[in-house]
């Protein structure tokens, strides 16, 4: 019996309903006539598809970083479509706003590729389902056992009594985090905190952060209120204030504006002390919006895979994991890259 999803030179094919997943066009053959696309980092929705499906929440962050004529058509969580011989639908990945879980079965079996996802609560985004199938395609990024989530809610927590001892020392604090994902998980987790407690000062934003945000607002995301660092001309508010930068501002000149500062970087390989220092921030707060270590294991047990296909990370330690454990595993090669880099 042939797989239902191939691997070929432009990514992950299926030859039955005519559709690619999150491929990656290489201009040397046609282009893809679908693009089905789990979520909207650029190692996913990658420009170069005749058409695109997605969520809406992804079609949306695919507009705002490819520009608002890409031609993405929407389908909704759970909704089946019709390929060819086989039936399609998107479930939610827990990664980011709109990710899914692309289910494809001919009705003799199911496939399901998680695209990138994680199993934690966060408020800023669907929460992961569990997708029943024979053959499960999985990311592998923290594919290792010393990665183990804490709880979002205290990390920013934490983040927040680090800002208030900036404060106390007279140093401005500086948030470096990634602009699709962790800039809106850590604004939606201070909108909660702000319920209950005052916030020492404003919320501003790099401008690189705002239109992703504002898509997010755009889906009733709450978030905790944000001003552009470029509407504050008052040096000591500026002092004051939580600033949420992509890691591409540090060092830059951008940074000159806040003088004496502390900087921090919120990533799931803040794990590992070596990666803050290697890259030169005070402070580390560990948030990720990867599966760790026990989710991935938690997951491929839930779903039911007979059959595990992993991809992109840490995939050897993962597949002969479970190996070991009498899983059929191998990694599959595939040219997704770690948006959430050390």
């Amino acid at each position: 019996m042939t797989d239902l999803l191939t691997l070929t030179n432009q990514g992950i094919y299926c030859p039955t309903g005519d559709f690619y997943i999150d491929p990656w066009p290489n201009g040397a053959e046609p282009r893809p006539a679908l693009a089905i696309v789990t979520h909207g980092h650029a190692d996913h929705a990658r420009p170069g598809s005749t058409r695109y499906l997605a969520t809406p929440g992804t079609a949306a962050i695919m507009r705002a970083r490819m520009g608002a004529d890409v031609p993405v058509d929407t389908l909704d969580y759970r909704v089946q479509r019709r390929f060819g011989a086989v039936d399609v639908s998107l479930h939610p990945a827990g990664h980011v706003l709109g990710s899914a879980q692309v289910r494809v079965s001919d009705g003799r079996e199911t496939w399901v590729a998680s695209g990138d996802f994680k199993r934690d609560r966060d408020p800023s985004c669907e929460p992961f389902e569990v997708v029943p199938c024979d053959t499960f395609i999985t990311e592998a990024t923290f594919a290792l056992p010393i990665y183990r989530w804490p709880d979002g809610r205290d990390v920013v927590r934490s983040l927040l009594d680090w800002w208030r001892g900036n404060l106390e020392r007279d140093r401005a604090t500086v948030l470096f985090c990634y602009a699709l994902g962790k800039a809106q998980r850590v604004l939606a987790e201070l909108h909660a905190l702000a319920a209950t407690e005052t916030l020492p000062g404003d919320v501003l934003l790099h401008g690189a952060m705002t239109k992703l945000i504002d898509v997010y607002r755009d889906h009733a995301v709450s978030l905790h209120p944000t001003t552009p660092v470029t509407a504050v001309d008052d040096r000591q508010r500026l002092r004051r204030a939580l600033t949420l930068a992509p890691p591409s501002a540090a060092g830059s000149s951008w940074m000159r504006r806040f003088g004496t500062h502390r900087s921090g970087f919120v990533s799931g390989w803040m794990r590992v002390r070596g990666n803050r220092r290697r890259r030169g921030y005070d402070r580390g707060f560990v948030l990720s919006d990867h599966a760790d270590w026990p989710a991935l294991l938690t997951t491929i047990e839930e779903n039911g895979a007979r059959r595990v296909l992993a991809t992109h990370g840490k995939t050897e330690v993962l597949v002969r994991f479970l190996r070991e454990r009498g899983v059929d595993a191998a990694e599959l090669k595939t040219r997704f890259g770690e948006e959430e880099a050390p």
